[in-house]
C-alpha cells in the first residue's frame, strides 16, 4: 500500500470507528494478530480491548464525541497521527460521574499498517490530566 493508503485507513478509522462507532468497519480495518502497545497492564492487548476502550469507556461517557486529526505522517507501514477526542462528558467516566463539561483528550498514535489494516499501536495521550480536572470540579 502507498504511504497516502495507509494514511487513509488510519483516518477512516478515526472517523468511523472512534467517532461514530461502526462494528463493520471496526472489522475490516482491524487484523486478528493486532496488539495494542498502549493498553494498560491489566487490560486486553488484541482487537477486543481495543474496542472496549472506544465502545464501552468513551462513548458512553462522551456524547458528541469527535475526533480532530491535526496532523498525519507516514512512513514505511507505520502512521503518526496527532488529534483530539472530544465530546460533552454526560457519562460515568472512569468512575467519574457526568459533570457536563467539555472533555479533550489529546493523543499522538503511531499505527503500524499491514494490507489495509491495524496490525500495531503504539500512543501517548492526555486522558490522566483529563480525568484529574474531572474529578476537581
Amino acid at each position: 500500500m502507498t504511504l497516502a493508503e495507509n494514511k487513509d485507513v488510519v483516518r477512516r478509522f478515526n472517523q468511523d470507528v472512534i467517532q461514530n462507532g461502526d462494528a463493520e468497519v471496526f472489522a475490516a480495518l482491524m487484523a486478528g494478530d493486532f496488539v495494542n502497545h498502549a493498553a494498560p497492564p491489566s487490560a486486553l492487548k488484541g482487537p477486543e480491548g481495543m474496542w472496549n476502550t472506544f465502545q464501552n469507556i468513551l462513548r458512553p461517557a462522551l456524547s458528541d464525541l469527535t475526533v480532530t486529526i491535526h496532523d498525519q505522517v507516514a512512513e514505511g507501514d507505520k502512521v503518526v497521527t496527532r488529534k483530539t477526542i472530544s465530546g460533552v462528558h454526560t457519562g460515568t467516566f472512569m468512575g467519574i460521574a457526568a459533570t457536563g463539561r467539555t472533555v479533550e483528550i489529546d493523543v499522538i498514535d503511531i499505527i503500524r499498517v499491514r494490507d489495509g489494516q491495524y496490525v500495531e499501536h503504539w500512543g501517548v495521550n492526555t486522558l490522566v490530566a483529563v480525568l484529574a480536572s474531572l474529578r476537581q470540579g
